[in-house]
């Protein structure tokens, strides 16, 4: 019939929401299946009155119950289904029963509407769902896209989905690598800042392992595949999205629960309305009070609640993403918005996670400019990351026949010619070792000295820098209501000390072991037990147990490890700590608008089950009061989605 028979089943609370097809919604086919009901329907209604002269009239029998299968075959299934499995009471039954009770009264139209209206409903939701998902999946087209695959005839650019276990692909510098692997050729330095927490890349040569996500930074590598690309946190990552409805929010569960309850006092309700008045009140008409039974039945029917509040929450969760934050379901939303602590990781979370020459102190003569070239020539030849950072400051050619007698010194520096003159560059040992009477410093960072012909030149600060956003991501945390931010790191105290200065972050610890991570967090845990949410918001590896272990783990996604994305709740896929706080901002707006959806149904049914009751409201009142609402409700939730 149309794209699914289970399209109605997960308004019962049997599946959630999330449980849609996969695919895009064949709006084309659901339309010309809407066309073809509404061909056979409006029709029925404009001759109504001639088909309806001869009492069960052919005619009008055969317009409005075929219109009346096409349009609800879904849901009487569903409720025949749901029967079948003891799942008496829910909304596919109470439309089966006011539906087929409005047919045996004579009331054709309105038995069509109501399932007419509600698969119109269902089609929106559909659309606002896909239109979330899809955003989920372009928020994830921002990881790596290509794998360089070596074939026969060369190099052919791929998709990473399609490269196989055991061949080879060349990954070039500057690239991210696409896929886990060991290299057979080359060697490069890596960064896996994401991977590990250390901000210092390390150099990768034959037989090592290189991982996805890691960025290769200097030689070309040949690297041999180890791990398909569907067992990468990229497709577990999408995978987890998918079936988020597993991780239900409060509020969803207790809507589930409220339904299970409320559709059986209905049912009682409109029992009740049905018997007693004919008994009790003289004249009265048993058809006209089962007719006002019927429509209780239709106006009681909880579609809207049932339908808009996953769809609210997977609205929050498409709107998030299009904001760059992947949450992984329903129940983080609810967390964050309650949050009251968050506690970071420092390196790549707060900080790049990169070396850079932060400041050049010139002495005895020399110029800033002079310093920094004779350090770049001097460090030439090396290949540590501190010489990579002097290298990128530099940013100039450099004539290699200028060095000679080029010498590495083990945990102190460099000494070399350049020329003609003896250069030393390297940290205060190396200094203290050639009696070279060198400026002490307070400045926190890597110190590089300079020394030319045993005088003392100066010295180059290299240090990892903040993000551009972090102090602004504690400022905009602290404006919401943030109880308290703390950071944890295993940087050394002078450094987190700077830090914390610098963000004027609450709190903070240094010299952490990724075990004592886990106990600083536990304090924090306690210190809020009873007071809201507490977040932790970190990258690679070391991070995982504490984000295991928070009530929200929040992971910095663009460079992050496997290991990170799958542990934490929610990924924030550009590596902002500024998304931390539009995380929060988006769970407190997807919460408010899921109650004002709970709010603005159960008042309006109220309202028209009353006026059902006394008669005042009839069943196409009734039709639009539920649908309406519906609608309403479907048309609010996809505000999360903005």
């Amino acid at each position: 019939m149309n794209k699914n028979n289970h399209s109605h089943d997960h308004c019962c609370g049997d599946h959630d929401t999330h449980n849609h097809s996969q695919d895009e919604v064949n709006l084309k086919g659901e339309l010309s299946w809407l066309g073809l009901i509404l061909a056979l329907y409006i029709p029925g209604l404009i001759w109504e009155e001639q088909l309806h002269n001869h009492f069960y009239s052919i005619g009008e029998y055969l317009l409005f119950i075929a219109a009346y299968l096409l349009s609800g075959w879904n849901v009487l299934m569903s409720a025949g289904r749901n029967i079948l499995k003891g799942k008496v009471f829910d909304e596919n039954f109470l439309m089966t029963i006011s539906t087929l009770g409005a047919i045996t009264i004579h009331k054709l139209p309105e038995a069509v509407g109501v399932m007419l209206f509600f698969k119109i409903g269902e089609l929106f939701q559909d659309v606002a769902i896909s239109n979330s998902r899809q955003s989920i999946k372009a928020l994830l087209e921002i990881r790596p896209d290509s794998a360089n695959l070596k074939t026969e005839t060369g190099i052919k650019i791929v998709s990473p989905e399609i490269v196989k276990i055991g061949e080879i692909i060349s990954i070039k510098p500057g690239e991210k690598i696409p896929l886990d692997g060991e290299v057979i050729d080359g060697n490069s330095l890596v960064n896996t800042a994401a991977l590990t927490g250390e901000s210092v890349p390390h150099n990768v040569e034959r037989g090592e392992a290189v991982l996805a996500g890691s960025i290769n930074q200097s030689g070309v590598l040949t690297v041999r595949v180890t791990r398909l690309f569907n067992e990468s946190s990229i497709a577990k990552t999408l995978d987890l999205v998918q079936n988020a409805g597993s991780k239900k929010a409060k509020t969803e569960k207790l809507i589930t629960q409220f339904a299970k309850i409320y559709t059986p006092i209905v049912v009682v309700i409109s029992l009740l309305v049905a018997l007693i008045p004919p008994l009790i009140i003289p004249g009265a008409n048993h058809l006209e009070w089962v007719y006002r039974a019927l429509i209780v039945l239709v106006i009681s029917c909880p579609c809207g609640l049932v339908i808009s509040i996953p769809l609210g929450y997977f609205g929050g969760v498409g709107g998030a993403s299009k904001k760059g934050i992947l949450v992984k379901g329903a129940t983080f939303l609810d967390k964050i918005a309650s949050l009251k602590a968050v506690v970071f990781d420092k390196t790549g979370t707060l900080t790049q996670g990169v070396f850079k020459v932060t400041e050049i102190v010139a002495e005895n003569g020399f110029t800033s400019e002079e310093l920094l070239k004779i350090a770049a020539t001097t460090e030439l030849h090396s290949n540590h990351p501190i010489a990579q950072s002097i290298q990128l400051a530099y940013n100039q050619p450099i004539d290699e026949t200028t060095v000679t007698d080029y010498q590495e010194i083990a945990g102190q520096g460099i000494s070399a010619t350049v020329n003609n003159q003896k250069v030393l560059a390297g940290n205060s040992r190396l200094m203290e070792a050639e009696n070279i009477n060198y400026k002490q410093s307070e400045v926190i960072g890597t110190i590089i000295h300079l020394a030319i012909d045993n005088s003392y030149a100066g010295y180059l600060v290299i240090a990892d820098q903040l993000k551009d956003d972090s102090i602004m991501a504690i400022q905009s945390l602290r404006k919401l209501g943030i109880q308290k931010t703390i950071m944890l790191t295993g940087d050394n105290e002078k450094v987190a000390q700077r830090i914390a200065e610098k963000l004027q972050i609450d709190a903070y610890q240094a010299e952490l072991l990724p075990e004592d991570k886990v106990n600083a967090f536990e304090y924090v845990l306690q210190e809020f037990k009873n007071k809201g949410t507490v977040a932790f918001v970190g990258d690679g590896i070391n991070d995982a147990p504490v984000l295991a272990r928070a009530d929200i783990g929040i992971a910095m996604g663009g460079l992050g490890s496997d290991a990170a994305i799958e542990t934490a709740d929610i990924v924030i896929m550009t590596d902002s700590p500024l998304k931390v706080a539009e995380a929060v901002k988006v769970g407190r707006k997807t919460k408010e608008i899921v109650w004002q959806n709970i709010i603005m149904a159960l008042s309006i049914k109220a309202v028209f089950i009353v006026l059902g009751i006394f008669g005042v409201a009839n069943m196409w009142e009734a039709v639009f009061a539920d649908v309406g609402v519906a609608l309403l409700s479907i048309l609010n939730a996809t505000r999360a989605l903005r």
